[in-house]
């Protein structure tokens, strides 16, 4: 890479932008192919699990567990799912070659309980996420997001590094987030304008008395 030559992590929207830029002459897109030590489903029996070149960027396709779904088990699948049938759903799992038992019983399939879910950092490149250590079941999530207070820009310039779009939005329920931004400066309002007449009217109060 020469000076002239920048790397930047971008949306296939935002490449695009980018490219069609004057000041650019080309956009490349580049994928890491390199395997990444530690990467879920990480190692079966001193072997590495997954024998393509996913890392922390080239990662997938995997399938998110559902309750009540049915996926097959075989020495290929099952390190993807041994975490959840051994240790999330408490069952007796043994493995003997190419034969699977679950609770003493041989199995080619399994049935989840419950949902999983898939947790990723929004720092990609300094997050120990869903990449490391896999699916997240149901019962261990003990709150959920309401709304963004605050959303911070740390390559914007001036008061263009709050993202002013997602103050006080919503992140939870149906349909496409709702903003209450302006009711907030609204109310805000409100509060100062009371306190000002608050405030006067109680040092109108002190001058009568004397």
């Amino acid at each position: 890479m020469n000076d002239f030559e920048k790397e930047a992590t971008l949306t296939f929207e935002n490449a695009k932008k980018v490219k069609n830029h004057t000041s650019i002459d080309s956009v490349v897109r580049i994928i890491n192919k390199v395997v990444e030590d530690g990467i879920f489903p990480d190692y079966q029996d001193g072997k590495p699990s997954v024998t393509n070149d996913w890392n922390k960027d080239n990662f997938g396709p995997i399938y998110l567990p559902e309750a009540g779904k049915t996926v097959a088990l075989n020495r290929k699948t099952l390190p993807f799912y041994k975490k959840i049938i051994n240790e999330y759903e408490g069952n007796k799992l043994d493995v003997n070659g190419d034969e699977i038992r679950i609770n003493g019983k041989v199995v080619t399939s399994y049935t989840f309980k419950q949902d999983y879910y898939w947790m990723m950092g929004d720092n990609r490149h300094n997050s120990l996420d869903a990449r490391y250590f896999g699916y997240t079941p149901a019962d261990h999530i003990v709150g959920k997001p309401i709304f963004i207070w605050m959303s911070w820009n740390s390559n914007g310039k001036g008061i263009n590094k709050i993202r002013w779009e997602r103050l006080f939005t919503t992140v939870s329920g149906t349909g496409q987030p709702q903003s209450y931004f302006k009711y907030f400066l609204i109310l805000l309002g409100i509060y100062f304008v009371g306190d000002y007449f608050w405030k006067r009217k109680r040092m109108l109060k002190r001058i009568f008395k004397s």
